[in-house]
């Protein structure tokens, strides 16, 4: 079974930078997009960023020009890297991939997501 975890979230000031990673675990036969989401409560969940197989990206406007997203596919993992935090970037941020498995059957998961808390 394919799995996806997340690590770097935590507790950072405003104008801080945090680094979070998401690796992906299991026989793949391929990963094609993965991107990072993120929910605060009583919101829906948001589009943050999203990379291409090719490395082809995508911000949403509000992250655009702090954040970047970035990969490494043959460690299978896919980083962001998020730069001059504001409070309104706190939220719970999953990871997202979608591929193939080792017998070609495609899957679309999510990782249970780290919190990032951005407070004085």
């Amino acid at each position: 079974q394919v799995r996806l975890v997340e690590s770097g979230g935590g507790l950072v000031q405003p104008g801080g930078s945090l680094r979070l990673s998401c690796a992906a675990s299991g026989i793949i036969s391929s990963i094609n997009d993965m991107g990072w989401y993120r929910q605060a409560p009583g919101r829906q969940r948001e589009l943050v960023a999203t990379i291409t197989s090719a490395g082809n990206t995508n911000y949403a406007d509000s992250v655009k020009g702090r954040f970047t997203i970035s990969r490494d596919n043959a460690e299978k993992m896919v980083y962001l890297q998020m730069n001059s935090l504001k409070p309104e970037d706190t939220a719970v941020y999953q990871c997202n991939a979608e591929g193939r498995s080792y017998s070609s059957i495609p899957f679309n998961i999510w990782g249970p997501g780290t919190q990032v808390t951005v407070s004085s």
